[in-house]
């Protein structure tokens, strides 16, 4: 397969006040999953595993600072070599190009007459996933269809207001679609992805069209409206692990599935790999009082205490006769003695006073912002 066979466009604009204040100050697409990873990665992994070159991404505007600490040079994802190419803009600048009567997609159409790729990829930022892109790829070319767009069989209480449906016939072509809103969903139902391919060639035709006719919007909901214009639309389905992230239940539970050994492989260990920026760290250290079950750690911990249940990252203490069960913990959080935290989320940087009392549920879990520190008992759910 040449090199330039296909380019690719990931979106990261979406912003969910149920996922408030993790995502105060980041994007969805840099928050931490499953102890050493961030969301963003399976993106970047996709991308680099069906040796994509050229890579286009949107942000919004004042939360782009996490996402260069973590690309940094895209080493880790292939995205430094002298072929390559990645961008990273701002979305907001593409409405005040709008309002000042500007040429609204100029950019992205720069991007990809560029590539002189053959087809164009596009990703939204809350579907997590590890999917082999020249597999849908093969498929788009093989229906020889306008547009290919992946989708999941998924249960109705993994469903956000934002999602669509898809009605697909026995040929797996599109021959409707629906807002989630608009329809009574079934016990397991067809969910977009937001994943499509597409003729470089056509969607660049198509935001041409749209520019002179003074239609604004992120590329996604183009697509999102061009499946429902009546071209050949085929569907891919995606069979192995999937989690739909938009609140603090979904992005906990999705975490919580890596503790569950057949999602953790189906996700992590598929046939195609996960990249992450790599940190050169000493091990966790676990003392003789330290009592640890079903949990996951990545690297530089001190663990004295119990943790039960639990995922946590780089650099976390968590003192003699203190109690971690059910819970999210990030990168440098300090757990003091006696301390007892329980289905929480704690961000960056958390210290939690000695015999301090942190406890959710299962359906809502506390979330204790970064760089708190917290000297009093809260209890929520």
């Amino acid at each position: 397969m040449k090199t330039n066979k296909m380019c690719a466009l990931i979106g990261n604009t979406h912003r969910f006040d149920e996922l408030s204040p993790l995502t105060d100050i980041r994007p969805l697409a840099t928050l931490p999953f499953d102890s050493k990873y961030r969301l963003i990665d399976f993106n970047l992994s996709n991308v680099a595993n069906a040796n994509i070159k050229q890579l286009f991404m949107v942000f919004n505007e004042g939360e782009t600072r996490s996402v260069f600490d973590h690309i940094g040079g895209g080493k880790e994802w292939n995205l430094d070599g002298v072929q390559n190419r990645f961008f990273i803009h701002i979305y907001q600048d593409y409405i005040r190009r709008a309002d000042n009567n500007r040429s609204y997609y100029d950019l992205i159409i720069d991007f990809l007459t560029k590539s002189k790729s053959d087809y164009a990829v596009l990703m939204g930022s809350k579907f997590l996933c590890n999917i082999d892109l020249r597999a849908v790829l093969q498929i788009h070319r093989t229906k020889k269809a306008n547009l290919t767009v992946v989708y999941k069989r998924m249960p109705k209480d993994k469903l956000h207001p934002s999602d669509i449906l898809l009605k697909l016939d026995d040929e797996n072509i599109v021959v409707e679609k629906a807002s989630v809103c608009d329809v009574e969903p079934t016990e397991l139902v067809n969910l977009c992805t937001d994943i499509f391919i597409i003729k470089t060639e056509t969607l660049i035709e198509l935001l041409k069209q749209k520019q002179a006719a003074g239609i604004a919007a992120n590329i996604e909901s183009l697509l999102r409206d061009y499946i429902a214009s009546g071209i050949n639309t085929t569907a891919y389905e995606y069979t192995g692990y999937l989690n739909n992230i938009f609140d603090t239940k979904s992005y906990y539970e999705a975490n919580m599935d890596m503790l569950d050994v057949k999602k953790f492989n189906s996700l992590l260990y598929s046939s195609q790999k996960v990249y992450t920026k790599m940190k050169d760290e000493v091990p966790t250290y676990y003392t003789e009082t330290s009592d640890v079950k079903n949990s996951q750690f990545a690297t530089g911990c001190i663990v004295e205490g119990t943790v039960a249940n639990s995922l946590v990252s780089r650099g976390t203490i968590i003192e003699q006769a203190a109690s971690v069960q059910d819970s999210l913990v990030f990168a440098s959080c300090e757990i003091k003695a006696g301390a007892s935290v329980r289905y929480a989320i704690l961000d960056k940087n958390v210290i939690v006073g000695e015999g301090v009392r942190i406890e959710g549920t299962p359906d809502h879990p506390v979330v204790i912002e970064k760089s708190a520190h917290v000297t009093s008992d809260v209890i929520g759910g």
